[in-house]
């Protein structure tokens, strides 16, 4: 199960029982993830739902002056595309890859098909919902009430529980996008976390060298999240790259 490209780097897909896994496996498309590419437009018409494997996607609230924050962070512990499942067929969010990487995507209706069968597909779904919403109530509230050194701090963290290595291959006018903060604050910020030899960053890259230092120099948001994530979906096989990336993990 750990071949490259298999459905199974989903922490989801990797939970279906067998019958459920088998009726979805025909349909579920390998697709290449590049880094800056727009899944979803806000109001556009969702006609599929992506499962990242190796890929971090980034959900963005977007004003009308064109300014953006990121609300949530979905890696291969999740999906793209709720909003098919809980009434509507659209989002007010965009969605824009954010590391590189690969998904499966799967046609809305065969999703939504399975989905009202009622059965373990949905109790799934609605389980990791409500983590997806907690996240989403957090990231409100960090954005709201605590520094850009700390809110960078735990968008580190958020993305390096989805990748395999404690490398994150970005740029500085991404990550100020998705914290809906200036360039410059990022970049002083970044230089305080590399100063106290917390991460290494240079030209679009980000080596994290203190893991450990990285959490205490976060808010609480992100152990929140992660409690969250793990009271819900403890039960859920995580894919070994996704276990193994975070001390907090089960």
């Amino acid at each position: 199960m750990s071949l490259p490209g298999h459905p199974r780097q989903n922490a989801l897909l990797a939970a279906l029982p067998g019958d459920e896994f088998k009726r979805l496996l025909p349909d579920l498309e390998l697709v290449s993830m590049p880094l800056g590419k727009v899944l979803y437009e806000s109001g556009g018409q969702l006609t599929h739902v992506y499962f990242p494997t190796t890929s971090i996607v980034s959900m963005l609230y977007v004003l009308e002056d064109g300014a953006s924050a990121e609300i949530a962070v979905v890696g291969n512990e999740g999906l793209l595309g709720i909003s098919l499942f809980m009434g509507g067929e659209t989002t007010p969010s965009r969605a824009v890859v954010q590391s590189a990487g690969n998904a499966f995507r799967l046609k809305a209706q065969f999703l939504k098909d399975e989905f009202n069968r009622a059965g373990p597909v949905l109790r799934l779904l609605l389980r990791y919902t409500q983590a997806l919403i907690t996240q989403m109530t957090q990231t409100a509230v960090c954005n709201r009430h605590h520094s850009i050194e700390q809110q960078l701090c735990r968008w580190l963290l958020l993305s390096l529980d989805r990748l395999p290595s404690n490398t994150l291959v970005t740029t500085q006018e991404l990550i100020s996008n998705m914290l809906g903060v200036r360039r410059g604050s990022v970049t002083e910020a970044a230089g305080k976390l590399q100063r106290a030899g917390l991460i290494h960053y240079k030209r679009g890259r980000i080596d994290v060298l203190d893991r450990l230092g990285l959490e205490k120099a976060s808010c609480e948001c992100y152990a929140v999240v992660r409690r969250e994530y793990d009271r819900l979906l403890s039960d859920i096989p995580c894919p070994d790259a996704y276990r193994a990336a975070s001390p907090l993990g089960t």
